[in-house]
C-alpha cells in the first residue's frame, strides 16, 4: 500500500472518530456545560450541516491548488475545530466549533479520493479509495469505543483533544508520504462543467436513496436489538463493535470487486441489501438471526462506498474531479438525513421497529434501479468514447497514408 493512502486513512479515521464519538458522549457533554442531552444531540445535526455546506464550498476554493495542498489545508481546519471543541466554554461555543470541524468532512473525502486513485494503476482505483475510507470504518470500530470510555472514565475534552492530535498526525503524514505532484491543479469552470452531465446527478441520486437504507436502520439500531431481539443493553456495545467489523471487511472487500464488477457490483449489492433486510424484519426477534443479519448488511452496504465514489468522479470526465467527489460526500450525508427521517416516521405512526426495515429494502430496491440506469448509461458512454477513439485513428491513419 502507498503510505500516502496510509496518510488519508488515519484522516479519515480521526474524521470518523470526531463525527460519531459524540453520540457516545451525550451524558458527559452535557453534564459538562450544563445543558439537557437533547440539546446535545442536536450537534450531531449541527455537524450534518456543516459536511453538506462544507463538501462542496471548500473544494471549491481549493480546486487551483494541488490535492496535497488542499488536505493540509482542510486537516488545519480540522485540527483548530477539534481543539476549539475541546476547550470550548459555553454550549453556543462548541456547536460553532462542531460546524467548523464539519466543514473539512466531506471536502477531505473528496479530495482525498481523487488523490488515492492518482496513487495507483487505474485498474486499482476502487481499492485505494476503499483503503481510505476504511479509516472511517475503523474509527467505529477502535476510535468510537475507546473515546467514549476514556470520557466516562477522565473527560470528553480529552478526547476531543487527542482527535485534534490525530489531525497533527495526519497533516505529517501527508507532507511526509504524499507526492507533492499527486493529481492534478484542478479548473473551477471544468469542475462546475461535470454537473452538466446526466450521469453525475444519476450517481448522486443513486447515493442519496440507496444509502438512505443504511441509515433508515441504523439510526434506530439501539431499540431493534433491545426491543425486538431482546439483546440486553450490555450487550448492545459489543454487537456494534461487530457490525464496525462487518462495515471494515464490507469496504476492503468492496474495493477488489468494485474495481473488477463496476456498477454490476452496486445493483447486486443494493438487491442483496433489500433481501437482508426484508429478512431481518422477518427474524428480528431472533437474537443470533439479528445480529448475524446486521452484521451482513452492514458488510453489504459499506462495500458498495468505495465503488460509488469511484463511479462519481469517472462519470465526471473532467480533469480532477474533486468537485463531484466532494458533493456525494454531500449526498451521502443527505442519505442519513433522509434515512434517519423516513424511519422516524414509520416509527411515529406506530408500525413499530420493524417498519424502518421495510423502508430501508424499499430504498434499497429503488436504488438498485438507479444503478441499473447507471450501468447502461455507462457502457453506452464507454461504447461511444471507443468509437471516437477509433475513428479518430483511422482518420489519423489516413492522413498518413496520403502523405506518404
Amino acid at each position: 500500500m502507498p503510505r500516502g493512502l496510509l496518510a488519508l486513512a488515519i484522516g479519515a479515521f480521526g474524521i470518523g472518530t470526531t463525527e460519531f464519538v459524540v453520540m457516545g458522549m451525550l451524558p458527559e457533554i452535557a453534564d459538562g456545560l450544563g445543558v439537557s442531552v437533547s440539546a446535545v444531540g442536536l450537534l450531531i445535526s449541527a455537524y450534518a450541516v456543516g459536511v453538506v455546506l462544507g463538501a462542496p464550498t471548500l473544494t471549491a476554493l481549493g480546486v487551483r491548488f494541488s490535492p496535497r495542498q488542499t488536505l493540509v489545508a482542510l486537516m488545519v481546519v480540522f485540527v483548530v475545530g477539534n481543539a476549539l471543541s475541546a476547550v470550548a466554554p459555553t454550549y453556543e461555543t462548541l456547536a460553532a466549533a462542531r460546524v467548523l470541524t464539519a466543514l473539512a468532512h466531506g471536502s477531505f473525502f473528496g479530495v482525498g479520493a481523487v488523490a488515492a486513485r492518482t496513487l495507483v494503476p487505474p485498474e486499482r482505483a476502487t481499492q485505494a479509495i476503499s483503503l481510505m475510507m476504511v479509516g472511517l470504518t475503523l474509527a467505529n470500530v477502535v476510535g468510537v469505543p475507546l473515546g467514549t470510555f476514556v470520557a466516562q472514565q477522565l473527560s470528553w475534552r480529552l478526547v476531543l483533544g487527542a482527535i485534534a492530535v490525530i489531525g497533527l498526525v495526519t497533516i505529517a503524514g501527508l507532507l511526509a508520504w504524499l507526492p507533492a505532484g499527486t493529481g492534478e491543479r484542478g479548473d473551477l469552470r471544468a469542475e462546475l462543467a461535470a454537473f452538466r452531465r446526466g450521469q453525475v446527478w444519476l450517481v448522486l441520486g443513486l447515493t442519496m436513496v440507496g444509502f438512505a437504507a443504511l441509515f433508515s436502520v441504523y439510526s434506530y439500531v439501539s431499540p431493534i436489538l433491545t426491543d425486538l431481539a431482546g439483546i440486553p443493553e450490555g450487550w448492545v456495545t459489543p454487537v456494534l463493535a461487530l457490525f464496525g467489523v462487518g462495515t471494515t471487511v464490507g469496504t476492503l472487500a468492496g474495493g477488489r470487486l468494485g474495481d473488477r464488477f463496476g456498477w454490476s457490483f452496486v445493483v447486486a449489492g443494493l438487491l442483496t441489501t433489500a433481501a437482508l433486510l426484508a429478512a431481518f424484519a422477518v427474524l428480528a426477534r431472533s437474537p443470533v438471526a439479528a445480529v448475524v443479519l446486521l452484521v451482513l448488511f452492514g458488510t453489504v452496504a459499506f462495500a458498495m462506498g468505495p465503488v460509488v465514489q469511484n463511479g462519481v468522479i469517472e462519470a465526471a470526465r473532467v480533469r480532477g474531479g474533486s468537485l463531484v467527489s466532494a458533493a456525494n460526500q454531500a449526498a451521502f450525508n443527505v442519505a442519513n438525513a433522509v434515512g434517519a427521517a423516513l424511519g422516524a416516521l414509520v416509527i411515529s405512526l406506530d408500525l413499530g421497529y420493524t417498519a424502518p426495515m421495510w423502508v430501508g429494502a424499499v430504498l434499497a430496491l429503488a436504488g438498485s434501479g438507479l444503478a441499473l440506469v447507471a450501468r447502461r448509461s455507462d457502457r453506452r458512454e464507454t461504447a461511444r468514447v471507443a468509437a471516437d477513439v477509433s475513428a479518430w485513428r483511422t482518420e489519423v491513419a489516413g492522413r498518413l497514408d496520403r502523405a506518404a
